[in-house]
């Protein structure tokens, strides 16, 4: 392994960038200068950032560094899409310690190039520092959309149908398998410690060679580590002549994320149980785990599906959209904010979503 102190900053941006193609026209120029140069010309450019810190978003026992550049891509690429633009450029600043070396930086960044090539996106800038606290990655998507159709979180209407691409919860339940996993394989290691001479020896080499009981559940694990944004979803409903109304992707959980578009829309909402889209990977392995799993499905997060309305006038157009379901409908405020069980009861919808500032 080699150090990264052996190349220094430059040297190692220059290595993790070098060999970079620009793929956009509003790409002017890219790595290599103090400022990227971009042009939208009559365009309207949307921007946002996302951060990811180590021990809370991320946790590297069970993270493959490529994995993890590649979901770093994708999260912010998630947000254009969910405003109903294109991700353009990104720009990429990570902050490392002492346990990374270059091939591990190569890893990340390969990651990282092959979610910017497989989604037409520029890599044009960033920054590198080193850290005290753990691996660090802030990336800003630069992207654009067409002038007056970008998607907020504000227009939905009563009568409005509410809308989710995929399914619901799959990530949730891969991170709950994998802390499993690796909460089983530290008990392991901790009466290894108990143990003395040849017995110990003999433990150390089997938990080296230790293999995850994961079998069956690769859809889940895929979903947790390696997300994919709903490019083809907006590509579709542009196809279609489908406007929504309202749209975000979910990243903190159903609830809490619908609950946003309700507040900012000024709108009450009603769910239905059956209506919400669950795999049957997720429903087994919440069984196995003794969870509810509509609960997963409404607060789990890291699904980065895309949550949207729809006037009711669009209902035909949507109806036969293979990865598309309509789980309710949007009502007036004094409604209130539903989810309708199977057996019929009622009640009131709770953020109880990913919180990265909440209080243990």
């Amino acid at each position: 392994m080699s150090e990264i102190s052996t190349l220094g900053e430059f040297g190692l941006i220059k290595r993790l960038t070098e060999g970079i193609v620009l793929k956009n026209k509003s790409t002017v120029y890219g790595v290599g200068d103090d400022c990227a140069v971009l042009d939208y010309s009559d365009r309207q450019v949307l921007v946002t950032t996302d951060m990811l810190m180590e021990g809370v978003h991320f946790d590297r026992t069970y993270t493959p560094l490529q994995h993890l550049g590649y979901k770093s891509a994708m999260v912010n690429f998630s947000d254009i899409y969910a405003m109903g633009g294109t991700p353009r450029q990104i720009t990429v600043s990570i902050a490392i310690d002492k346990r990374f070396s270059v091939e591990d930086m190569d890893l990340f960044y390969s990651g990282l190039r092959i979610a910017c090539e497989e989604y037409g996106v520029d890599i044009v800038g960033g920054d590198t520092t080193s850290s005290l606290t753990g691996f660090a990655i802030s990336i800003t998507c630069i992207g654009d959309v067409e002038r007056g159709k970008a998607i907020y979180r504000n227009g939905a209407k009563d009568t409005d149908i509410i809308c989710v691409s995929g399914n619901l919860g799959a990530a949730y339940m891969g991170l709950q398998l994998l802390k499993r996993e690796q909460m089983v394989f530290e008990q392991q290691w901790q009466e290894m410690q108990k143990l003395q001479g040849e017995q110990r020896e003999t433990m150390r080499r089997e938990l080296e060679n230790y293999q995850p009981d994961m079998a069956g559940r690769e859809y889940i694990i895929e979903r947790q580590l390696r997300p994919e944004a709903r490019r083809d979803i907006i590509q579709e409903l542009r196809e279609r002549g489908i406007h929504p109304t309202a749209m975000m992707d979910i990243s903190d959980g159903l609830s809490s994320e619908l609950l946003h578009i309700c507040d900012q829309s000024h709108c009450g909402c009603r769910v239905f149980e059956e209506r919400i889209p669950i795999d049957y990977q997720t429903a087994v392995m919440a069984e196995e785990l003794n969870m509810n799993v509509t609960t997963c499905a409404l607060n789990g997060g890291e699904d980065y599906e895309l949550l949207f309305t729809i006037p009711i006038t669009d209902h035909e157009k949507i109806a036969n959209m293979k990865d598309v379901k309509m789980i309710g409908h949007i009502t007036r405020p004094e409604v209130g904010r539903v989810l309708v069980t199977r057996d019929a009861q009622e009640f009131d919808l709770k953020a109880q979503g990913w919180n990265p500032l909440k209080e243990e």
